[in-house]
Order: structure tokens, then C-alpha cells, then sequence
């Protein structure tokens, strides 16, 4: 009897299970937040709680392998936005932007307002110094699990500084042993984002060594590539390949599509094809993308890259400085990064948001075209004013073809990542709805999908990519991060228009056999654990687990 007593029951519901395997009728037990599939009838079953599932589906929580939710979660540990999704996991320090490892206090601070286009600004200033520390700052703090990788820029600035000098053979040295440190505290692998300083002055060389070093401790080499290398097209795909085939390290190829805005005449599938024909030639290669066609990343990628060496003071010095600042105008005006940036008319598709500075907070979600006009100044001189009063500033513009995105939604090798970024009045809608939208769309209205396939790209996939084996699956034993939902009910109306509004549809997200929403109602739990990695397990001493109370027949 004791065997039929759960903590919660799912009742008759469709489990689609994460495997990619054709769902079944059954009830989904949940005792001390562990699954357990109960078949047949469920009368004699005890449940403190029930959930009617009849015709609703059953799935794991899905898992976002790309979010920018690392400050945002502690002023918003609940993340409505992402639960209503189905969201259970949210994986940061991506992009090669970690808040961790940092040795020292102004290194962190200055990386927080770096950063703050993208992930925001922190409401007070972070405390911790670790990977372990951070983590540690989610347990039980926020409602959904969070994962993290080692950003390259921490590395440098740690063993560098803010500057573009090559890694030495002691700096290198610094850096690997930094990253097994932070391995052993529970991170997931390495990232780099190759377009953003000061992770951008990594040489090819010094990434191999480092995604060497990561996969040596089970890690994986997770990338925003270096997009302006080569021919801008495939170049910038095979120097990735090429650091994973050397440093013999597994390669995630983050938010992988084509781009509407490429100069490059090549399309959608030669891509496909070469991540496709590596992993032929031995490579372990898979990527992922989001649903929508717009995209988003902090204002002063607008910037020339040379002017951010040094960081953010010297970024300031340099447009406060009256030569200089003539320079970047003209270079943003004119040179090689107005050209990366114009589609139709100048910066015409280019939303601004996240302004703070009292000239400019008129211009909240404006055109940046139309914010040029407004002032009626050239437009160099009004990004760098913007970036300059405004040093967390963000911007969303179209990004992924519209034509091509469902390729790279739909390919084998492909999961699903939102790259949240949540600042601002006009983000990217995909950080509201990137994941109903699989369901409501790709699944169930244009039937591009089957509704197994696309819950295995958001659960099971990037468990196993991750290295999480008990996460991801609907079987017997895995943690209780659960879902229930009614297909028909699913919705992502968030727009570029309205990119807002919350996702419709999801009626009950457990974490851990705790109740985050219920009923389609947020509950305020806050069950998320800090989730450690396989080499965390390896760096710390063994603890037998402590068998579970038997509850009594008469609970």
C-alpha cells in the first residue's frame, strides 16, 4: 500500500514522456519530489493533492539553455514570464557573460554595468565571488532551477584585466585553473560570446586550451561565435568546430540561424549542413534557437569593438574625450559598424528601451531612426550619447529569416533556447513566449512538429546535452519537474508590437514536486535549487542518502 502513497497525483493524463516516444495514458505519482509512473487505476491511490489531467498533456519541465535571467532572478525570483512557458530550468552565464568567477569586488561591478544592455542592472550590489557562491544564491530562493556555465570573459579580466593583449603562458595557465575551479563548484562547461569584449580579444588558441580544460571535467563548449570572421556566413561555424575538434570538447552552437540582415548571399541549409556533416566526420555537435524573428543585445554593440578595451571606465573616457569621441561618430556613421547594423534606412528597425537618463527616457521604445530625427543631431553623435547617459541600454531589432527559422526550430540536431532578455519596454518577444510558441505554432497549428519531438527538444535534449540525468524525463525516479497542459489552450501572443504579454495555456508547473503555478494561478513558491554539475559531484565527498520515510497505510 505504502507504494501507492504520493505527495501529489496526476490523474489520466497524455505523458508525452521527453524521450521523442509516442505518449501514453497514465497518472504521474510525486512523492518527496520524485516521479514515479503509475498505470492502471489510480482508486486506491493516497494523494495529499490531486491534479485532474483528463485531456491534458503531461510532460517534464522544459529547460532553457539559453536565458539572461542571471540578475534578473533576484529581483524577480519568480519568473512568471518563463513558468507560464513551462519553463523549470533556466541555464545562464551564457554568451561568454558570467557573473562568476570574479576575484575582485570592482571587476564585478564594472562587468554588472557591462552588461547591464543585456541581463540589466542589479538592484544591489552582488556579493558573491564563485560560480559555487552564485548558486548558492538560487537555492531555495527562486521558482525555477537554475544552471550556469563559465563565461571567458570572467576568465580574462581575472587573469588579464579589461585589456586585448593575447593570453601568455602564465595568464593561460591562471585561467584553466580558475576554470576547474568553477567546474568543481557546479558549472556546466565553458561559453564565450566572440562578440563581445572583453571575451571577444580571445584568441582561437586560448579557446581551445579553455574548452580543453572544461571538457577534461565533463563540460561542454557553448557559443555565441565570432560573427564578423571570414566571410561572415560559414567562417564563423568552423572556427567553432575547429576549437571543439581540438580541445576534444562537445559544442553547442547557441541561437544558430540565418541571419535576415546577412550580407552574405548563402542560405539556411549550407549552415544545417556543416554542423550536420561535422557531426558526420565525428564531432559532437548539436545547437539551438528561438522561435521568433527578432533579437536583442545592449546598446553599445553599436559601438566599434576597439573602444571597449579597457572596459566600461575607459569606455566613458573615450566618449568624454572630444578626438576620440569625432572618431567613433565618424565610424558609426560611416565605417564598417553602421554598415553591420543599417538594413533599409538607417537603424529604421532598431527599437531602443532601458533608457535611464532624464534627456532620453522620452524615447522609451522609439525607433532609434526616429530618436535621430527627434534630436536632430547625426547618428554618431546620438548612440554615443545614448550609450553614454544610458550605459544599460538595450535594443531589439529583426534578426532570424522569418523564411528559414522553422528549418533550424525543426532540424534533429536543434533544441529550443529563448536567449531571454527581459530589460526594457520592447524586448524580444521571445523571452515571453519562445516555448508556447513551439507548442501553439510548430506543433499544433502548422503540424511541423509532432508534439513528442518538440517536448524532447525542451526537456530531454538539453538534459542530456547538459549533463543532468535525472532531469528531463517523465520516467520513474526523476526529479518532479512537471508540466500539465491543454494543447488546444496554448497561446503565445507576444509580439514585436506587444512582446509583454504572457504566455497562455500552461495550467500546473511543479519544481522539484513543488507547485510554482496551480491552476493556472502563480502559487509564490520559490522550490528552485542552484543545479550543479557532474564535476560538482566529483569534487565533493560522498553522502549516503538518506532512505525516505515510509508513510503509513492510514495517511
Amino acid at each position: 500500500m505504502s507504494d501507492r502513497v504520493y505527495d501529489t497525483l496526476i490523474e489520466d493524463g497524455l505523458v508525452v514522456d521527453g524521450t521523442g516516444n509516442p505518449a501514453y495514458r497514465a497518472h504521474v505519482g510525486i512523492r518527496a519530489g520524485r516521479i514515479q509512473i503509475v498505470r492502471g487505476d489510480s482508486a486506491d491511490c493516497v494523494a495529499d493533492s490531486r491534479i485532474d489531467a483528463r485531456g491534458k498533456v503531461v510532460a517534464p519541465g522544459f529547460i532553457d539553455i539559453h536565458s539572461h535571467s542571471d540578475v534578473v532572478l533576484l529581483d524577480n525570483p519568480l519568473l512568471e514570464a518563463k513558468v507560464r512557458q513551462g519553463v523549470t530550468t533556466e541555464i545562464v552565464g551564457v554568451d561568454g557573460l558570467s557573473y562568476a568567477p570574479f576575484l575582485r569586488p570592482s571587476d564585478l561591478a564594472a562587468f554588472a554595468e557591462q552588461n547591464g544592455g543585456i541581463a540589466g542592472l542589479p538592484s544591489s550590489p552582488l556579493t558573491w565571488r564563485s560560480i559555487g557562491e552564485q548558486l548558492e544564491a538560487y537555492d531555495g530562493a527562486t521558482a525555477v532551477n537554475v544552471g550556469c556555465f563559465v563565461g571567458n570573459a570572467a576568465l580574462r579580466v581575472n587573469a588579464l584585466g579589461w585589456g586585448d593583449d593575447p593570453a601568455d603562458g602564465a595568464a593561460l595557465a591562471n585561467m584553466r585553473a580558475m576554470l576547474r575551479e568553477a567546474m568543481y563548484d557546479g558549472a556546466f562547461g565553458l561559453s564565450t560570446g566572440l562578440d563581445y569584449p572583453p571575451g571577444s580579444h580571445a584568441t582561437t588558441e586560448e579557446i581551445v586550451a579553455l574548452a580543453a580544460q572544461s571538457a577534461a571535467l565533463g563540460g561542454i563548449y557553448h557559443t555565441h561565435v565570432r560573427y564578423g570572421l571570414g566571410d561572415t556566413y560559414l567562417d564563423p561555424f568552423r572556427e567553432a568546430l575547429e576549437i571543439a575538434e581540438r580541445a576534444g570538447s562537445a559544442l553547442q552552437v547557441t541561437h544558430f540561424s540565418r541571419s535576415s540582415r546577412a550580407t552574405h548571399p548563402g542560405g539556411a541549409q549550407r549552415m544545417l549542413d556543416l554542423l550536420a556533416d561535422a557531426r558526420e566526420d565525428g564531432i559532437d555537435v548539436t545547437f539551438d534557437t528561438y522561435t521568433y524573428e527578432w533579437g536583442g543585445t545592449r546598446l553599445s554593440r553599436l559601438l566599434p569593438m576597439w573602444t571597449q578595451v579597457g572596459g566600461p571606465a575607459a569606455l566613458r573616457g573615450r566618449l568624454t574625450d572630444p578626438t576620440v569621441r569625432a572618431r567613433i561618430e565618424r565610424e558609426i556613421t560611416e565605417g564598417a559598424a553602421a554598415r553591420q547594423y543599417v538594413a533599409s534606412a538607417p537603424f529604421s528597425d532598431l527599437r531602443v528601451g532601458n533608457l535611464s537618463a532624464e534627456p532620453h527616457v522620452q524615447f522609451e521604445g522609439r525607433f532609434l531612426s526616429e530618436i535621430v530625427v527627434s534630436i536632430d543631431k547625426p547618428l554618431g553623435q546620438v548612440v554615443c550619447e545614448l550609450v553614454l547617459q544610458n550605459p544599460a541600454a538595450t535594443f531589439t531589432r529583426p534578426s532570424p529569416h522569418a523564411m528559414t527559422l522553422w528549418k533550424f526550430v525543426c532540424h534533429p540536431l536543434g533544441m529550443i533556447a529563448s536567449d531571454s532578455v527581459f530589460i526594457g519596454s520592447g524586448p524580444s518577444p521571445r523571452a515571453y513566449g519562445c516555448f508556447s510558441r513551439v507548442l501553439a505554432e510548430f506543433v499544433r497549428e502548422e503540424q511541423l512538429l509532432s508534439l513528442p519531438e518538440a517536448v524532447r527538444k525542451m526537456t530531454s535534449m538539453p538534459a542530456q546535452r547538459l549533463g543532468l540525468p535525472d532531469r528531463g524525463l517523465l520516467i520513474d525516479g526523476q526529479v518532479a519537474d512537471v508540466v500539465v497542459f491543454d494543447l488546444a489552450d496554448m497561446a503565445a501572443p507576444a509580439s514585436f508590437e506587444r512582446p509583454t504579454e504572457l504566455a497562455v495555456g500552461m495550467e500546473h508547473v511543479l519544481v522539484g514536486g513543488v507547485s510554482v503555478l496551480r491552476n493556472g494561478v502563480m502559487t509564490g513558491a520559490t522550490p528552485g535549487r542552484g543545479l550543479r554539475s557532474g564535476a560538482y559531484a566529483l569534487s565533493t565527498p560522498f553522502v549516503a542518502p538518506v532512505p525516505a520515510q515510509a508513510a503509513s497505510p492510514g495517511r
